[in-house]
């Protein structure tokens, strides 16, 4: 793990009021263990197929999941195995019908309310909020749309003849991946400022490039002000 991680963490000055009328401030937040505490894609899988059917599938990928565990194969392609084994050849309007349910009745529960306003927060200050995660963005879009992100960059699944077919139409949105979107979604126009929240390896990247960055685990976001603070108490 970059060194950085283990650092005590620094806190990059805003540009002043007269300044920030000219300068972008993009905050970028990985979800899976950053916003929420577990791993969204199991729970959407198991919630919408049922622990019975989602375990015969991730038990059909068990040798790629091993196998990506053990760093014989990368983690796009036992993703790729997983889903094909449990979304593979459904009917897109069903498996998009999950994803809207989840949306709305089953991830508020695994959201971290801390992170939540830290969200919110940036987006009083008006900067941009993007999501970079490699969980898919079949739900995370719909999340992020409700939320206010100006962008949400995941994982894309492929949709062919009206059917998902479980593989991939994206890169795995993990690692140097993150760092490639952003570029993609900012081109020229980089920030002046950039915030980034991560959890795991597959941040490291994302978190170097950013001048205010913040490792869960290691490190506290600032305090935030008592309206935006859901426990009404400092959050670090």
């Amino acid at each position: 793990m970059d060194s950085f991680i283990n650092a005590p963490m620094t806190f990059a000055v805003e540009p002043t009021a007269s300044a920030r009328s000219n300068a972008r401030i993009v905050a970028a937040f990985d979800f899976d263990g950053t916003i929420t505490t577990c791993d969204s894609l199991q729970r959407f899988l198991s919630g919408a197929l049922g622990w019975p059917r989602f375990a015969l599938g991730a038990l059909c990928a068990l040798p790629w999941l091993a196998a990506c565990a053990l760093h014989l194969t990368d983690r796009h392609h036992a993703k790729e195995r997983l889903l094909r084994a449990t979304l593979g050849g459904r009917p897109a309007t069903q498996v998009e019908q999950w994803a809207a349910d989840f949306v709305e009745h089953g991830l508020a529960q695994w959201l971290r309310p801390e992170m939540l306003a830290r969200l919110a927060w940036h987006q009083a200050q008006g900067h941009q909020t993007v999501l970079v995660s490699a969980s898919p963005s079949l739900y995370l879009q719909l999340w992020a749309n409700k939320m206010g992100f100006d962008a949400a960059l995941c994982t894309e699944l492929e949709v062919s003849a009206g059917r998902y077919t479980g593989r991939l139409a994206s890169r795995n949105c993990w690692g140097p991946e993150k760092v490639r979107r952003l570029d993609a979604w900012w081109q020229d126009d980089q920030p002046t400022l950039l915030y980034a929240y991560g959890d795991s390896r597959g941040d490291t990247e994302m978190l170097a490039r950013a001048n205010v960055r913040w490792y869960r685990g290691v490190e506290q976001p600032p305090n935030l002000p008592d309206h935006l603070n859901p426990s009404h108490r400092p959050v670090a």
